[in-house]
């Protein structure tokens, strides 16, 4: 077989694992796939690696995809499903049988592990009897597993676009084994078809991966295939730095979606985990596509920030549109308008979708609002006579506007003889019952001229 592929346009893959749900890692690999491909003008394809057909699940591959859509990360081609293609890859490992690049192993389970015993005490990489055998003296129809024949006396090198040139001693690399006893291919043998087939031309994916490189260099050798570029990318830590793990806090994608961060925060965020371009900390995707490229990734393992995480948050928060962020956080239809209303006045406020619906609660309290303990002491005889002098003149107001309101309200209190801090406290506490909210004025204009009325008059009766 010769390489039929010799592509001028950059081609990459994300090739997630179907066994549970879109890890945090596996986005920021997703992403910078994604993202070299688009600058690149490329394609950008998903490979669901699902040999492993115990562990896979249709649940799994669901949270996989729910996960990418929700990203924002769609894929321009329909997706390949590994354990489809294993007609090809037992065709492939054919062919290295015919090369002499792989030779078939009838040693028992039970003999490879005595002799792959021995040769860790005395030091050495295991090497099977069947490799300068005769395979004439074994019998197909028995079973047996296919190995590689990984050539000896010479380096595997990779230009890993990431981590330099790495080297290793294929004598060190053992003859793995591309096809099981029961005709199923394995990872490094299916991958390498896979991507040859997909005319993947760069290999962005974690540097666990690493040594699968070596390996997977040497199949690409031995079929006469041109090598992708590899560029395996550092993992991402804790804050702690320690390997990431539950004690951490979140690691699925769908965690975060469900803690109120937006797509555009998580793609801001995880593209600057590891690699930058300068000091810019905040940009946007058609920014981050022009910008990015394989030497801005960092050798070194990315820190987990979920202070920086908030940070970035809440900058995309205040610049999203109001009537998105109405449907992101309303519950039910009923509430859309209250919340067309408030979100304005507090999307400055909030690093989560949870915290601005946490701060949009005063809008959202249906009549009479029940008052905290310590908003009804506000409610002062005193107070509450100049809450009923306020009223009328709000009833007056026809400007329902932060500004104007602001300016009424500083037109009364010098009315009183007295300054805005006598009668602000008292406000607050008829119109929100003692939750959190913005300034007075645009407490007001969060709500409707009805409602905060309404409000004002309820906390008179409540005195009485």
């Amino acid at each position: 077989m010769t390489d039929s592929h010799a592509p001028t346009d950059v081609v990459t893959r994300f090739a997630p694992s179907p066994t549970g749900y879109l890890h945090i890692g596996g986005a920021r690999t997703a992403l910078f796939n994604w993202l070299f491909t688009r600058r690149h003008g490329g394609r950008f394809l998903i490979r669901v690696e699902d040999t492993d057909r115990e562990r896979s699940t249709e649940a799994a591959v669901k949270a996989i995809f729910d996960g990418l859509d929700w990203l924002g990360l769609t894929a321009d081609a329909p997706p390949v499903f590994q354990h489809a293609r294993a007609d090809r890859h037992r065709e492939v490992v054919d062919t290295l049988v015919e090369k002499g690049h792989a030779y078939r192993d009838w040693t028992s389970t039970e003999e490879t592990g005595r002799l792959r015993d021995e040769a860790r005490a005395e030091k050495r990489t295991f090497v099977s009897p069947w490799r300068d055998r005769d395979p004439a003296e074994g019998d197909l129809n028995q079973p047996h597993v296919v190995r590689f024949r990984r050539p000896l006396d010479t380096r595997v090198t990779l230009d890993d676009a990431v981590q330099g040139p790495v080297n290793w001693r294929a004598e060190d690399l053992d003859d793995l084994v591309l096809l099981r006893s029961d005709g199923n291919p394995t990872y490094n043998l299916a991958v390498v078809a896979d991507d040859h087939d997909m005319g993947v031309t760069h290999i962005i994916r974690g540097d666990d991966h690493l040594n699968n490189g070596a390996r997977q260099a040497l199949i690409y050798d031995a079929l006469g295939w041109t090598r992708p570029v590899f560029a395996h990318i550092p993992l991402i830590h804790g804050p702690d730095g320690a390997k990431l793990s539950k004690r951490h806090g979140a690691q699925a994608v769908h965690e975060y979606a469900d803690m109120g961060y937006l797509p555009e925060a998580m793609r801001n965020y995880l593209a600057r985990l590891g690699w930058a371009h300068g000091d810019d900390e905040l940009f946007n995707d058609a920014q981050a596509i022009e910008w990015f490229d394989l030497s801005g990734i960092n050798k070194a393992p990315a820190r987990l920030d979920f202070a920086k995480l908030a940070h970035v948050n809440a900058h995309w928060i205040r610049q999203a549109d109001v009537a998105r962020l109405v449907d992101l956080v309303a519950q039910s239809q009923a509430e859309k308008a209250a919340l067309a209303r408030v979100i304005p006045h507090i999307q400055d406020r909030a690093t989560t979708l949870i915290e601005l619906r946490e701060q949009a609660g005063f809008a959202l309290a249906s009549r009479p609002i029940t008052l905290s303990e310590k908003a009804a002491g506000q409610l002062t005889p005193e107070a509450t006579e100049r809450l009923a002098r306020l009223i009328p003149v709000l009833r007056d107001q026809t400007d329902w506007t932060v500004d104007a309101l602001d300016s009424t309200l500083k037109s009364f209190a010098e009315s009183e003889g007295v300054g805005f801090g006598k009668i602000g406290p008292a406000v607050r506490a008829a119109l929100t019952g003692g939750a959190a909210s913005p300034d007075i004025a645009s407490t007001l204009a969060s709500l409707s001229r009805e409602d905060a009325l309404g409000r004002l008059d309820d906390a008179l009766q409540h005195t009485k």
